[in-house]
């Protein structure tokens, strides 16, 4: 069974550490739920495993599979089977969505499938999943509605087959349906085998997921790490108890 693990990971921007020593993992078929205030560094910690270039990582180590990867550049990562959804979603004029994920797919997978090929296997898994294939035809992020960009996301995720899986806030700003339309693809790829790293700052989310491990971090640092029951402590005293 794959495995990621980030260990003992201090990143800075700019000088400043913005977090400090942290150690989280997830193999696949499993999810590990990081909660946190806002803050608090969660979105650092996963921008910093695929390596965002404002942040640099002073020590530690990313290790998949019991590879070391950390200094990998983002694409190798992202061949290897780790995908990250940002939480503030870039947009593309001019591009579509099918066109993207058709260059992307074959870019990780070095696969030369056909465009045809492509939508016609993407198509399936998009009414499968019960999301909305009109997505694939428009243009990248542009004009979509907050629900939207997290079934594209999920689309995302459906055509490049991802082992590991990064999510940043992917129930914030998202309207009801596309809320359920989401988690219960999340759910579905999890029984398919992927891992999921998602961090939030909403305890809410546990009336949609059912995590393996849950880790608060607050100022940087991961100050507990147990099960689900972690999470309803922080839901009933809140993250300064």
């Amino acid at each position: 069974m794959r495995s990621l693990s980030i260990k003992n990971l201090t990143v800075s921007r700019e000088g400043k550490s913005i977090i400090n020593d942290v150690s989280v993992g997830v193999r696949q078929g499993e999810i590990h739920l990081i909660l946190g205030p806002n803050g608090s560094g969660k979105s650092t910690l996963l921008n910093a495993i695929m390596n965002y270039p404002r942040y640099k990582i002073e020590k530690g180590n990313i290790i998949l599979d019991n590879k070391n990867i950390t200094l990998l550049p983002t694409e190798e990562k992202a061949r290897r089977g780790i995908f990250l959804s940002v939480q503030h979603l870039p947009t593309v004029g001019g591009v579509t969505m099918l066109s993207f994920l058709h260059h992307a797919y074959r870019l990780i997978k070095k696969n030369e499938v056909s465009i045809l090929d492509f939508y016609k296997m993407i198509e399936s898994k998009v009414k499968e999943f019960n999301l909305d294939e009109k997505l694939l035809k428009r243009s990248v992020n542009v004009g979509f509605s907050g629900g939207e960009k997290k079934q594209g996301e999920l689309i995302q995720m459906l055509a490049l087959e991802p082992s590991f899986a990064l999510l940043d806030e992917i129930d914030s700003g998202v309207d009801i349906d596309s809320l359920h339309k989401v988690f219960a693809g999340i759910e579905k790829l999890r029984k398919e085998g992927t891992g999921f790293i998602i961090v939030t700052h909403l305890g809410t989310i546990l009336e949609k997921i059912n995590p393996d491990r849950v880790s608060i971090m607050k100022g940087g640092k991961i100050v507990k790490t147990g099960g689900r029951e972690v999470a309803r402590e922080v839901l009933e005293r809140g993250f300064n108890n």
